[in-house]
């Protein structure tokens, strides 16, 4: 089991702090180039330290503020394989689910978890290990129109799939 190293964030982490808006001008068309900014509002060196496959832990409310669609693109983009926070905005939920972001609530690891502890996630489990500690954390399982949705890396690519699907037993 390989784990991402947690970077820890306090509660009402705002989409402008995750991307602000002067690096918004071009988003939508190199949206693999967003991560080069992402937490730039609170540390302009963050996407030189993450690494791919770490794991963002907050407080309440991460994401809120606008409905900022680049904020999920730009932490999925700088490597972040996953979100955990005790809550999120309703809004930033749904625009990292649309994108294939796994974002999960777990408020009691959120307590617990220290930055730079390594966690595990299974997904269809409910489970996150704490690589570091031992120490397992369950959280509700995600839906299972979440999980295709995620598991097809999108929205966007799931309707895709499922266009495909309808399409060719029609025939």
């Amino acid at each position: 089991m390989t784990g991402g190293r947690v970077w820890k964030f306090g509660s009402d982490v705002d989409t402008d702090v995750i991307i602000p808006g002067r690096f918004l001008a071009d988003w939508n068309k190199e949206p693999e180039k967003m991560g080069q900014y992402c937490f730039y509002g609170i540390d302009p060196q963050f996407n030189t330290k993450v690494q791919t496959g770490d794991i963002i832990v907050a407080g309440d409310n991460f994401g809120c503020g606008s409905s900022r669609q680049a904020a999920p693109v730009a932490i999925k983009s700088a490597g972040i394989r996953y979100l955990i926070a005790s809550s999120f905005a309703r809004i930033f939920y749904r625009n990292a689910i649309n994108i294939g972001l796994p974002v999960l609530e777990c408020p009691v690891l959120v307590e617990e978890v220290n930055e730079g502890e390594r966690l595990a996630v299974e997904l269809d489990k409910g489970e996150i290990t704490n690589l570091d500690t031992g120490k397992v954390y369950r959280f509700e399982p995600l839906n299972e129109m979440v999980q295709q949705i995620l598991d097809s890396g999108g929205l966007a690519l799931y309707v895709q799939k499922r266009l495909k699907s309808v399409l060719n037993s029609s025939f």
